[in-house]
């Protein structure tokens, strides 16, 4: 069987997508050189967007509607794809747009690379606003990070696979059992459990999904999105992974967001001996109990302790994250070993 025929089931939860709902639609059904099926998930919809949509795919063999008994996007997926036949998986989201080709460059992009488990895209975001500088700068590290060795990198930082772009093995999808719902997002956890798994994950080359901003978007209406929530999951998974067996940890930025960090790992039985920073307010004196640290005592510190700790890098601040990196790489330091980064 080539390729071309094997079957992708693309699952799209709907709840209330209004006037989003055909042009997401169309853009599946619309798909080059892929066999596909697709199948909408009504989310408890109250806004008739898909009695009208209905009457027009009928006769379109490749259409699937169904209800999902319970509530929410978790479970709307989990119904989906109780339906779905396919090879490979794919998520949709009703108010987006993937480009023409976006399924057979992903086909294709798994066949060519039978070791990556996942495939994410690289995307365009629209709106029909203005388009805040943190989405732009949101989309810009988005489309940097595709390599799997990237996403593995950067993955304690952001969500590093757009959800409506997931595109999976079925049996990786099978293995991680789908999504979960946790407390925290649900589609940042899947990539966090199979970076737990060992599962590769990266993206083609080329945007081939419009990411649609808008005000009822889940994230902006859902509490499991806010900041606190995404810093708990990566705790969470930090704690438990290779980086933290057996090492303590110190957490580069002694602000909000680092001691906050602190406060989760604790939580988590994970000991963190030092912050490190660059406010002189801050050096010398103690935050949660231990030593804050100007960042050029480090090698001096660590030479101190019995094994090397995991530094952590937790400042917010928008620049901070390439000023970091740039002085750990000069201290000899290697990304990925010595440090990474959760902010």
């Amino acid at each position: 069987m080539s390729h071309q025929s094997s079957l992708i089931s693309v699952i799209m939860p709907v709840h209330n997508a209004g006037t989003y709902l055909e042009d997401a639609v169309v853009s599946i059904l619309n798909q080059k050189d892929v066999y596909l099926e697709l199948i909408l998930v009504d989310d408890h919809s109250t806004d008739h967007a898909i009695e009208k949509l209905k009457s027009k795919l009928t006769q379109d063999k490749r259409f699937k509607l169904v209800t999902s008994e319970e509530r929410g996007v978790v479970a709307a997926m989990r119904t989906g794809f109780a339906y779905a036949k396919g090879e490979y998986i794919a998520r949709m989201d009703a108010d987006d747009i993937s480009l023409p080709q976006r399924l057979s460059e992903q086909l294709n992009y798994l066949m060519e690379y039978p070791e990556i488990g996942i495939a994410g895209a690289q995307i365009k975001i629209i709106s029909d606003s203005v388009i805040a500088d943190g989405f732009i700068l949101y989309e810009t590290w988005l489309n940097s990070v595709c390599l799997p060795k990237d996403i593995e990198r950067e993955l304690f930082i952001e969500s590093p696979i757009p959800n409506p772009t997931a595109f999976f093995r079925r049996d990786i999808y099978e293995k991680l059992d789908g999504y979960h719902d946790p407390i925290w997002a649900e589609d940042y956890d899947l990539w966090l459990r199979a970076h737990a798994m060992g599962i590769k994950m990266g993206k083609p080359k080329g945007v081939l999904l419009h990411w649609r901003e808008h005000d009822s978007r889940l994230t902006h209406n859902d509490d499991r999105y806010n900041n606190k929530l995404f810093m708990q999951a990566k705790a969470h998974y930090l704690s438990r992974s290779h980086h933290l067996q057996k090492r303590k940890a110190i957490i580069w930025g002694a602000g909000p967001t680092g001691l906050y960090l602190h406060d989760i790992l604790v939580e988590q039985n994970v000991e963190v001996e030092a912050f490190l920073d660059v406010d002189p307010c801050l050096i010398g004196g103690l935050k949660r109990g231990v030593p804050v640290l100007h960042f050029s005592e480090l090698n001096n510190h660590i030479s101190k302790q019995d094994n090397s700790a995991l530094i952590i890098g937790a400042v917010g601040a928008r620049g901070a994250r390439a000023k970091i990196r740039e002085a750990l790489l000069d201290m000899g330091k290697e990304e990925g070993a010595d440090f990474l980064f959760a902010a």
